[in-house]
């Protein structure tokens, strides 16, 4: 109903962005019962047909971005229980791959559609005129991937300093090799 009520207000000239995590295009209400806290997120995951809405949404243009919803907490803090434990997961360390595995490579989105919600589209709604984009005088910030390569989700392997996230033992496709910043290579893949 969400993407609904945005697609309304942007048929009305209303200047609304929207975003979507890769959460919410992977996963239903059902992760819960096998995850547990780790797959509280606020919004709540929620049916089949709200993940077809999302999808919906991201392939019309409803949803402007593919956020990380990058959301640290400790491992004491999500092993409370459900209803005590904070909402949120890690997501810059998947996100591209979980991205690539539940639209690019299941046709549901062209890599093109992708790397724009991921990259041109929030840098010009945050109004980042050298962001988002390769051209001389834009900043060199790149990441290069294999978009086929396959993996399972490790987060004992990541550089973040907390593990919580649903992706945790999921075969994603789609690796990153390189992460560029200002022309200077901060991150190197395996």
């Amino acid at each position: 109903r969400s993407v609904d009520i945005i697609r309304q207000a942007k048929k009305r000239g209303v200047r609304i962005t929207c975003e979507t995590c890769p959460q919410y295009f992977t996963f239903t209400e059902e992760e819960v019962l096998e995850k547990g806290s780790l797959a509280r997120v606020n919004p709540p995951l929620r049916t089949p047909a709200d993940v077809e809405g999302i999808i919906a949404g991201l392939k019309d243009g409803t949803i402007d971005v593919i956020a990380t919803d990058h959301a640290p907490h400790s491992a004491e803090e999500k092993a409370r229980p459900l209803t005590e434990a904070p909402s949120g997961m890690i997501g810059l360390e998947t996100s591209l791959a979980a991205t690539l595995t539940a639209l690019y490579h299941t046709d549901k989105m062209s890599l093109p559609d992708i790397i724009r919600k991921m990259t041109v589209n929030p840098a010009a709604i945050l109004h980042l005129p050298t962001a988002g984009h390769l051209a001389v005088g834009a900043e060199a910030d790149l990441t290069l991937f294999d978009p086929n390569e396959e993996w399972v989700v490790d987060p004992e392997q990541f550089r973040s300093k907390a593990r919580n996230t649903i992706f945790a033992g999921k075969t994603l496709k789609g690796r990153v090799k390189y992460t560029i910043l200002g022309g200077e290579i901060i991150y190197r893949g395996q």
